[in-house]
């Protein structure tokens, strides 16, 4: 599947003073996932911490905390990743927290037009 990038706004829970980033729609990640640096100044704190499984097979322990993730008009809370520096991704969780589907073809995202309860 292609990937792309999309423009997004994360904020803490208070969504105050939010930062635009373009992030890489992932949706092989778990989680959305942003540097720890941004997350703390946006006075995100981590709540726990969690082991993953990489792409290439390894396991690494990161810090996860709630952010406010708006994806155009919608803002929703989210888990959020405390990642390294230039790592931007919009995951799988977050994808569902807004009801969108990925298209790769056009490299947009789409609703979800039939939702189950």
């Amino acid at each position: 599947m292609g990937t792309f990038r999309i423009e997004i706004s994360v904020a803490g829970l208070d969504g105050d003073n939010p930062a635009t980033v373009t992030a890489l729609v992932d949706t092989g990640a778990t989680h959305s996932m942003m540097p720890a640096s941004l997350l703390h100044r946006l006075g995100i704190t981590p709540t726990r911490q969690r082991t993953f499984t990489m792409a290439d097979g390894r396991t690494e322990t990161y810090d996860i905390g709630a952010a406010m993730i708006s994806v155009g008009a919608e803002v929703m809370p989210c888990p959020v990743i405390f990642g390294r520096e230039g790592r931007y991704l919009l995951g799988a969780t977050t994808l569902e927290n807004f009801d969108l589907a990925v298209d790769p073809v056009n490299q947009k995202l789409t609703p979800v037009a039939e939702l189950t309860i």
